[in-house]
Order: structure tokens, then sequence, then C-alpha cells
């Protein structure tokens, strides 16, 4: 198989290409850069921006498969940018898979899409999308609009199409949640928010990258899967705060010493955001209301949709990759 891989260097896009590769395919990777360590295990590497029409599109040439991982991620920003990276350039990874007859789009979403920052526990995909007014910053509103085109394009006689919604990532690479909390552990200025008794979904890394190549798998012209979108998590919520406890004493870390209730850190979270962006500050602020509420409400989500129709399944349990994280942390 010929797959093109968008973010193929990124936490998640580099999982997907090395599985690829390991599974005998012809591999691809549109990022920005040159990526010299994925053109060792033989990766072709086309250096464009996603916001570039004529280059996205002829990326897509000759091309079996299409993993459109990469995306303007965080939770700080100018939207614009977000609108060009996750909507423009979904509407051109979907422009050059019709030029070109792509038979199959992967589509790596996330939960944040329906996430309207109120507790949501167990929830499955008949879940509504919230209002836009009810996003919190730009990266979830985005990525809602980008999901619904790439759902909305599936076509059995054409395209067809599917979006995985990852909750959490966690493994060797990440640059998102466990460095934040280590680096904020080891200055002593980790703060609990909320109760400490909230639900969360983490998912392992390996289980992610299995997800995304049962879905190209899965998907054919008679697929159930076609069209639609799938949680993907352990399937066994934590206590995050108990989660973070106990990671942060197998690193040796103190734990989180104060607390502050999720009222009053949406309202610092609101008070930063209006001052950063009167000073238009280009560096995240360490609290907003999205942070706050990620870290206060309970969210996890069903997998049983993508157990019926992906047959997806964890392969590595939470324990275990906990485990793995504290010996890569320790080691490196």
């Amino acid at each position: 198989m010929k797959a093109l891989v968008t973010g193929g260097s990124g936490f998640i896009g580099r999982g997907v290409v090395e599985s690829l590769i390991k599974r005998g395919d012809q591999v691809t990777v549109l990022g920005r850069k040159e990526y010299p360590k994925l053109k060792k295990i033989g990766v072709k590497i086309i250096q464009a921006d996603l916001a570039n029409t004529e280059a996205v599109e002829n990326a897509c040439q000759g091309v079996d498969s299409v993993f459109h991982i990469g995306a303007l991620t965080g939770i700080w920003g100018k939207w614009p940018e977000y609108y060009q990276t996750n909507v423009l350039g979904t509407q051109n990874i979907l422009s050059g898979c019709r030029k070109y007859e792509v038979p199959k789009l992967i589509y790596t979403s996330s939960p944040s899409v329906v996430y309207s920052s109120q507790d949501q526990i167990n929830i499955d995909e008949s879940t509504p999308y919230p209002t836009e007014s009810e996003y919190l910053c730009h990266y979830p509103k985005s990525k809602a609009m980008a999901e619904k085109m790439v759902l909305a394009a599936n076509d059995p006689h054409k395209l067809l199409t599917i979006a995985l919604r990852p909750h959490l990532v966690l493994g060797p690479g990440d640059t998102n949640l466990l460095p934040r909390l280590i680096v904020r552990a080891s200055k002593g200025k980790l703060i609990r928010v909320g109760d400490g008794k909230n639900l969360v979904d983490l998912t392992y890394i390996d289980n992610v990258v299995h997800a995304h190549l049962l879905a190209e798998e899965t998907l054919s012209p008679h697929s159930s899967s076609a069209g639609q979108a799938f949680f993907i998590s352990q399937g066994e919520p934590v206590i995050l705060w108990d989660w973070i406890d106990s990671f942060l004493e197998k690193m040796g870390l103190p734990k989180a010493k104060k607390s502050i209730s999720l009222t009053k850190a949406k309202k610092v979270g609101w008070f930063m955001e209006k001052i950063y962006q009167i000073g238009r500050l280009k560096t995240e602020p360490p609290m907003t209301r999205f942070i706050a509420s990620q870290l206060g409400t309970s969210h996890s989500y069903s997998i049983n949709k993508a157990k019926k129709y992906l047959n997806y399944k964890p392969l590595i349990s939470l324990e275990e990759g906990t485990q793995r994280l504290v010996d890569y942390y320790l080691k490196n």
C-alpha cells in the first residue's frame, strides 16, 4: 500500500509512519521540514505547508490511503492561524483525494470537538457538537469544523472517510500533558484544580497507532465504519489527580500541595486570557478557561463503537504504559 501521512513527524504521526513502514507499506510524509530521521527508515518527504493547495493536492497523487494527522495544536493563538492549518488544510487534503481518486482518508480528530467544558462521563459518539460560542479555545472549534467536512465527504463510490478521536495521548515523545506536569511539579508550582475526583480517560500512544491502522483496514464500500467518528482511549477512566499523584511519586517529584476550585480557576483563566489578548502576548497563559475545565471536570468516552466496528482493543494497559513512561523519563 502507498500511504500519505500529514504530520508524520509529530507524536501520533511518527508512530503511524513507523508502523506502516514496519508493515511493508510505502510511506510519504508531508510536512514543513526535511525530517532526516524519517528519511533513514525509507520515508519519502514532501516539504510543504498544509495551506499550500497545489503541493497538498499533488502529494495525494498515486496514494491508496491518506492519514491526515497534521494540525495546529495547543490552546493559545490566533484564529486565522488555526483556521488556515486545520480547516483550509483539511479542505486541501479533501480536494487532493478527490482530484486523484484516493480511496481512503483517515482523519485524526479529538474528543474536544464535542467538549463544552461540562462533565462528560462515558458519553458516546451521538453527543452533538457544542455551539461555536461554547468552545473555549480555537483548537477544538477548528478541529470540529474539519471533522464535519471529512465525515460529510464520505462517498462509498469515491472516497471513504473516517475520524478518530483519541483522548489525552501519553507516551515517550509526548510534548503536551506530562512534560508540563513534570516541569510544574519540579518547580513546586503544580496546583490541583477542582475537588480532585474528576474521572478522565487516557490513551497510550501504541493504542492510538493501532486504532489508526485498524481504521484503514476496516474501510470498504460496505463498511459500517465509513463516514463515522470513533472515540479512542484505554476504556478505563481514572481519577485524574490520583493518577497524576501516583505518576509524580514514581518519578520522585512532589505532588500538588495547593488546590483551587474549578469556578475560581475558570475566573483566573478568563482574566489571564484578557491580559494576554490586550498585551498581544504570544506565549501561552499559565491558566485559561479551557485548561481549568480540562483539569477540573470529568471527561470520559465510551469505546464500544470502536470495539464493534473497528475491532479495537487496547494493546497496552494503562498500568504498563505508565511504567514505560516512568522508565523513559527517569532514563532521559
